[in-house]
């Protein structure tokens, strides 16, 4: 198995979580903020995979890039339109995962003066992911969601 096969299945334990996590909240509140300035629900759980997304494509090509056309902080009205984007997205970074190299995961170049191989912003990414998740996990909690998805795909029962 190749290094980054075992990093994405590691991902899609979240991922896949995220995306559990997004099928429990209704329309109603796609808008939702817990306070002013913080992003709203749809946006937050946008800004997850379209971050992702940017993080695959700097170890693609050997630096960061910030999105521009591709943000879609805005362009969506309901939790269907977010499901959708965060859906797209994460078969488009399984894709551009995939095509990565143990090169590109060796490969080093810097964000924000900071310098580290490819494997190590793709571990920042997936950890980056984590963090939001749980936030939204919080932000269904305040909405009223009771019954939420365990944070990771467990392993298989023996």
């Amino acid at each position: 198995m190749k290094k980054i096969d075992q990093y994405i299945q590691g991902w899609l334990r979240h991922r896949t979580v995220l995306l559990d996590l997004l099928d429990l909240i209704h329309n109603e509140h796609t808008h939702y903020k817990p306070w002013n300035d913080a992003f709203s629900l749809g946006a937050l759980a946008v800004h997850i995979a379209d971050s992702m997304d940017m993080f695959v494509q700097a170890v693609k090509n050997g630096k960061f890039t910030l999105p521009t056309a591709s943000n879609q902080f805005n362009q969506f009205e309901s939790m269907d339109d977010v499901r959708k984007i965060v859906a797209e997205y994460t078969e488009k970074t399984k894709i551009d995962l995939q095509a990565l190299t143990d090169s590109h995961l060796e490969q080093v170049f810097e964000f924000n003066q900071f310098v580290a191989s490819g494997q190590i912003w793709l571990d920042t990414a997936k950890d980056h992911e984590i963090h939001h998740k749980g936030q939204l996990f919080t932000y269904a909690r305040l909405i009223g969601i009771e019954k939420l998805p365990f944070f990771i795909v467990q392993p298989p029962r023996r």
